[in-house]
């Protein structure tokens, strides 16, 4: 059985369109998922309205108390996952890796399981120079125009060992599939 830790930033950018996705892939392929969230990430589900489905869903949802609480950094260095997903990730946070500053529970977690090779991968909406539409809580559309400084330090974490960013949703689902599909492989 494949076991993911999914991380969430406070980033609202697709965040409907990634817990979509995750239950969808947690029912199909019978994954393991155990959520890990910033403090602001819980407030930005429960105003998309998408903690309580979160509740359902998963087992184990569990909100940041400091940077080492709870204690992810030692399930993800010992192994107890297959995959580290930090899925929507804040510009703030993907600066923070970008410059090895690990002061809240996902920026550690990613210092710390990089330390020890292990594969994470991370979608930041900031990714590329432009501008984005994003949905806010109740359909309403904003265009949001990325900063040269976001890009910056998205393509300095692209350089990072043991971290794959993703570019869009379709690429979460690809690494989700592909490492179902390596476990298969590798049982038979």
């Amino acid at each position: 059985m494949v076991r993911i830790a999914w991380g969430i930033t406070g980033c609202g950018d697709k965040i409907e369109e990634i817990a979509v996705l995750m239950v969808e892939l947690k029912k199909k392929h019978n994954l393991t998922v155990d959520i890990y969230t910033s403090k602001s990430a819980r407030l930005v589900l429960k105003w998309y309205k998408l903690w309580g489905m979160l509740e359902d869903e998963f087992y184990d949802l569990r909100v940041e108390v400091d940077s080492n609480s709870p204690f992810l950094v030692g399930k993800l260095q010992t192994g107890h996952y297959d995959m580290f997903l930090v899925a929507p990730v804040t510009a703030n946070t993907a600066a923070k890796i970008a410059y090895g500053i690990g002061d809240t529970l996902l920026s550690n977690a990613v210092a710390q399981a990089a330390k020890a090779r292990v594969p994470i991968s991370l979608y930041p909406p900031d990714n590329k120079p432009g501008e984005l539409e994003t949905i806010l809580p109740g359909g309403k559309k904003m265009k949001l125009y990325i900063r040269d400084v976001d890009v910056e330090n998205v393509n300095k974490i692209r350089k990072m060992q043991s971290i794959t960013v993703l570019d869009n949703v379709r690429d979460i689902r690809g690494a989700i599939e592909g490492l179902v599909e390596r476990e298969k492989a590798a049982q038979k």
